[in-house]
């Protein structure tokens, strides 16, 4: 069949969390279907950076955005019932784009993910229609409110107001939506949408993540992830503040990485405690992960599933999670990873694997075979293909098959 797909962010390469899910998406759909993609880039570099991406699709239609046209659109929308998150995300040029290749291709399936994006081809009645929200965005919005200064906690709790209304109206416009997890699934049922609904996990790479033979330093610490993200910024300020010193108090040879590109200010400034490294952006994140003994995520605002505790299971490195960060990844605390809620249960959780080299090889070995059992991208796209047919949209594809034989092309 013919698949339109609609993502907020240009999916190559897929590196942070926003491009991971809806690439694997795109590659998996691609071996069966003609996939075009439509999405964004902020900048030319970044869309020159996803020129690889036509090599897993069809077709890719993209077009930047400049950072003062998406503010410009994002204040233009301040005084509207429209959430200014979802200007941000608006180009009229990949507007008028889109409108022309659905009024010249006719589509069998359009996929959307990301709910900023979902207007694009909310009005679209000429295809059956999907929805991934991934994270259902405007609960992590209100988070945000609660954790920021005025007059931010204000213009976040505003806009995940305006947004948690907007993620129900364009639900009811798509015959059938999902999210990354269970939870996320509970918030979009609350709804009350009438819109069939379900959800298929993320995935990891377990080639590329996967463990060492070269040993781990004993007293070591890691933390993976983008520090331009305010959840991951908050989380590893609140552990070395809180939560460092516990655990050097005990082991003073305990050394922290922070590992992540973009790094603020506040985050630079932490490379000037006792122990702790900020890297800064790294070709590849795995060298440092695999040397370490631990991998930490201290998320206090987390929604959906956070990759980099799939990819430290993947790579048999135990992890020690948040019970909010936890929540998105489907294993068992204390059987595949550890979970704290205070500084002090997190500073024991760490040293309990630091001090206990059997049960770090124990932690390592359930992590792995966790996610090879339960978070494969083989498996979420089987899910995936079961969500399309159980809900219809199997149907465009029997269609397409049978146009096919019709116009004697298979």
């Amino acid at each position: 069949m013919k698949v339109l797909f609609v993502c907020h962010r240009l999916p190559f390469p897929p590196r942070r969390g926003g491009k991971i899910r809806p690439f694997n998406v795109i590659r998996h759909l691609s071996q069966r279907h003609e996939v075009t993609v439509a999405s964004l880039a902020r900048t030319a570099e970044e869309l020159e950076a996803g020129a690889g991406l036509r090599d897993h699709c069809a077709n890719v239609i993209a077009e930047t955005v400049s950072a003062p046209a998406a503010l410009a659109r994002m204040v233009a929308r301040l005084p509207t019932t429209t959430p200014s998150s979802m200007g941000y995300f608006y180009s009229p040029a990949l507007a008028k784009r889109i409108g022309a290749e659905l009024a010249q291709t006719r589509f069998d399936l359009v996929f959307v993910h990301c709910a900023f994006v979902a207007g694009y081809v909310a009005n679209v009645t000429s295809a059956r229609k999907l929805l991934d929200f991934g994270d259902m965005d405007s609960q992590k919005w209100l988070a945000y409110a609660k954790n920021r200064r005025f007059p931010m906690s204000l213009a976040y709790y505003l806009d995940g107001t305006k947004l948690r209304r907007a993620e129900a109206q364009l639900a009811r416009k798509f015959d059938v939506c999902t999210c990354t997890t269970r939870a996320e699934l509970d918030v979009l049922q609350s709804y009350g949408t009438g819109v069939p609904a379900d959800w298929f996990p993320n995935g990891v790479d377990t080639e590329y993540f996967k463990p060492a033979e070269a040993p781990y330093r004993p007293d070591s610490i890691c933390f993976v992830g983008r520090m331009d993200y305010y959840p991951n910024q908050e989380g590893v300020i609140a552990f070395c503040r809180d939560v460092l010193p516990l655990i050097r108090a005990r082991r003073p040879g305990v050394t922290l990485a922070i590992v992540g590109a973009e790094p603020p200010a506040k985050i630079r400034e932490l490379g000037r405690l006792p122990a702790v490294t900020v890297t800064g952006s790294v070709p590849d994140v795995r060298p440092y992960a695999l040397a370490s003994a631990v991998s930490i995520a201290p998320l206090q605002i987390a929604r959906g599933t956070q990759n980099k505790i799939l990819e430290s299971m993947a790579m048999g490195v135990p992890t020690v999670s948040s019970i909010a960060a936890a929540g998105g990844v489907d294993g068992e605390p204390g059987r595949d990873l550890l979970t704290a809620g205070t500084p002090r249960e997190f500073a024991d959780a760490v040293l309990y694997v630091l001090e206990n080299p059997a049960e770090r090889k124990r932690l390592s070995e359930a992590a792995r075979a966790r996610v090879l059992s339960h978070h494969s991208w083989d498996q979420s796209m089987a899910k995936l293909d079961r969500i399309i047919e159980e809900h219809g949209i199997g149907g465009a594809l029997a269609a397409s098959q049978r146009r096919k034989l019709t116009n004697g092309t298979e």
